[in-house]
């Protein structure tokens, strides 16, 4: 939604600033000049990027109008989660959650979190984590670095689309300068031509410019960056799986460790400590 609403502010903001100007806006609709722009950026990506990635910067480009940030509600929901399972391992041991890890569409303790169930990269780092615990006798500090070295993984490629997307931003103005000169070059064609007709033809060729600095300072550069915000906040929140995770397993009791990812989810979302504990006990419920 904000970002829809800064494309409106940014539209608003030019076209309403040059009309008081008493600008011609009728000059501004150069068809010729943003099919070189967009097709030289489009293909230049394509030319860069394999096709895995074209898919994830479209599915990522998408998400910039219709996903959500991560809410209270999602760390909540997360934090209840670890805790059904530190309690049944603590319980029953850790055979009793085999079946949970293996299995995790069909386990009884994983269908009450059905957006951990679609967030694979949660998912698996939860349940391949456990996995590894039950079957190997790895070191506390041996899984930290294996956990840290999946993160690193994940943060590659979360940021690939905005990698990508920043990749189209910083080629537009020089592809608005390509539009531009090509411009001038037709209007040299018609140097015969009366001031009026010539100056018209200049200003078409500048609106290449024009249109390659706007296109990438006033929305592919901004949709690039908030591509990158939306790949640490999806960081953070395996980063408070991971630290809970290395707490309980490292011998501290559920709610400890427990505590110990709330401590490390961003501020603004936090839920308190009286929160998590009002959630514990309406779960039990």
């Amino acid at each position: 939604m904000m970002a829809i609403i800064g494309f409106i502010v940014v539209i608003s903001a030019v076209v309403g600033g040059y009309l008081l100007a008493h600008g011609n806006l009728s000059v501004l609709f150069q068809p010729t000049e943003v099919l070189i722009i967009f097709g030289a950026a489009i293909g230049g990506f394509l030319i860069s990027s394999p096709f895995k990635v074209v898919k994830k910067v479209a599915g990522a480009v998408v998400g910039i109008f219709t996903g959500k940030s991560l809410s209270k509600g999602d760390y909540l929901e997360a934090l209840l989660l670890l805790n059904r399972i530190f309690y049944k391992i603590r319980q029953q041991g850790l055979v009793s959650i085999e079946s949970d890890v293996d299995r995790p569409e069909e386990s009884p303790v994983f269908a009450q979190f059905p957006h951990i169930l679609k967030n694979e990269r949660a998912l698996n780092l939860i349940t391949d984590t456990l996995r590894t615990v039950m079957t190997t006798t790895i070191a506390p500090h041996e899984l930290e670095a294996l956990l840290d070295s999946e993160l690193e993984t994940h943060m590659e490629e979360l940021t690939k689309p905005s990698k990508s997307v920043n990749f189209i931003a910083d080629a537009l103005p020089g592809l608005g300068i390509v539009a531009a000169v090509l411009g001038i070059v037709i209007t040299m064609g018609k140097i015969g031509e009366p001031p009026e007709i010539l100056g018209q033809h200049v200003g078409a060729a500048l609106v290449g410019t024009f249109l390659g600095v706007l296109l990438c300072y006033g929305f592919v550069g901004p949709m690039g960056r908030s591509l990158e915000h939306t790949a640490t906040e999806h960081l953070q929140y395996l980063t408070v799986l991971k630290v809970s995770l290395l707490s309980f397993i490292g011998g501290a009791a559920p709610k400890v460790a427990v505590e110990f990812g709330r401590r490390v989810i961003p501020t603004e979302v936090r839920p308190t400590f009286l929160e998590v504990e009002e959630a514990f006990r309406q779960a039990k419920k």
